[in-house]
């Protein structure tokens, strides 16, 4: 005996809800067709909006762990002293990258090739940057390195020499291209030792911390203690915009979800009228059974049968759907259709199927209660 044979066999009013279903294919294929296109269109959205924010995620980058120092200028303050930055490092998470940073517009050239780019000058610039050409040493005491958009312009490689300010420098490195949001932008920029510039303070300190949490701790510490007695920083936490992005999304995906609903709500009404038309063409059978002794809960059950069977198999056929539609998706928005199977996706299919199951269920009540409680006299006179 098959699986479905024995499933029949412990649920009879499944197997008479098959049969009365078959009675006409079309109209139950149709309420079923409706089901399906709810299923695909509520777990498609749902991960369309997962892929739109792993897409947006993957464009900013990991920029939840830095934030930035800069001097409160409303207040009167132009640069932060070397006395803050030791401040910022003993506040610092002891795994943090704390790297004070000077900052001015420049004059570049190299031969004929001249420009206005942002100079930056910083000690410790292996702390936030890779090169793709030469290397980023630890502690920058002599030459320059040159961002990527900036090589390109003037034709750099490690080892070449570029004019800034009327002092030249010899190219220790060209920057990776750094993608994404960013503190500091070098893709356009120059970075020299910070003792090439004049004066001692600083035009902001950037902190590089292990995580998102970790940074926010570091905010907070900074704040705490450069700010007791008046407020002397400001203090940026690029984790808030991250913040603000899934927030964006989580509300994205809710609109998108309640879209989707509709169109469950209208295959809920299609399984409503099939039900009814159902149990109209029926109402002599009905009344049959009622008078050889099936009881309404018996006919309730048997037509709310009718209603999940039509949920049931339009819920996984749309399921399977949007399987294929997740897979198509990922793999031409982010190359990773194995995003499919993420956690948060699987659960969006599961929840189109039980809200598939829930509307043909609710949608069947009328119709059962109705059938139910028409008394076989009356049924078998018309």
């Amino acid at each position: 005996m098959s699986r479905i044979d024995e499933l029949y066999r412990r649920f009879p009013a499944l197997l008479m809800a098959r049969r009365n279903l078959s009675r006409n294919r079309l109209r139950s294929g149709l309420a079923a067709l409706g089901i399906i296109i709810g299923v695909l269109a509520i777990a498609s959205l749902g991960m369309f909006g997962t892929t739109l924010r792993a897409g947006a995620t993957q464009e900013l980058g990991d920029i939840g762990n830095e934030i930035s120092i800069s001097p409160n200028t409303q207040e009167g303050f132009d640069e932060l002293t070397d006395r803050d930055v030791t401040e910022i490092r003993r506040v610092a998470d002891d795994d943090a990258a704390v790297v004070p940073v000077r900052q001015r517009s420049s004059t570049v050239s190299r031969g004929r090739e001249q420009s206005i780019v942002t100079t930056y000058g910083i000690s410790n610039p292996g702390s936030l940057y890779a090169a793709s050409d030469g290397r980023v040493p630890d502690r920058l005491r002599q030459g320059a390195l040159v961002g990527s958009s900036l090589a390109e312009r003037f034709d750099l490689e490690a080892g070449n020499s570029i004019t800034v300010d009327d002092r030249t420098y010899r190219v220790t490195a060209v920057l990776e291209e750094q993608g994404g949001i960013s503190l500091l932008s070098p893709n356009n920029a120059i970075i020299v030792p910070a003792e090439d510039f004049e004066g001692s303070g600083y035009s902001q300190v950037v902190v590089k911390s292990p995580s998102g949490a970790a940074a926010n701790q570091t905010a907070v510490a900074v704040r705490e203690t450069l700010n007791e007695r008046e407020e002397k920083v400001s203090v940026f936490e690029l984790q808030s915009i991250t913040e603000g992005i899934g927030q964006f999304f989580g509300i994205l995906n809710a609109f998108l979800i309640g879209i989707g609903s509709i169109s469950l709500v209208v295959a809920g009404v299609s399984i409503l009228n099939v039900m009814l038309m159902s149990t109209v063409e029926r109402r002599q059978e009905i009344g049959v059974l009622r008078a050889v002794g099936v009881q309404k809960l018996d006919v309730v059950r048997m037509i709310l049968a009718e209603a999940a069977l039509l949920g049931g198999v339009g819920g996984v056929l749309g399921a399977i759907l949007a399987v294929g539609a997740g897979l198509v998706l990922n793999q031409v928005v982010l190359s990773n259709p194995l995003l499919t199977f993420d956690p948060t996706n699987l659960l969006y299919i599961v929840l189109a199927v039980v809200f598939a199951l829930v509307t043909s269920v609710l949608s069947g009540l009328y119709p059962a209660w109705k059938a139910a409680n028409e008394t076989p006299v009356e049924a078998l006179r018309k």
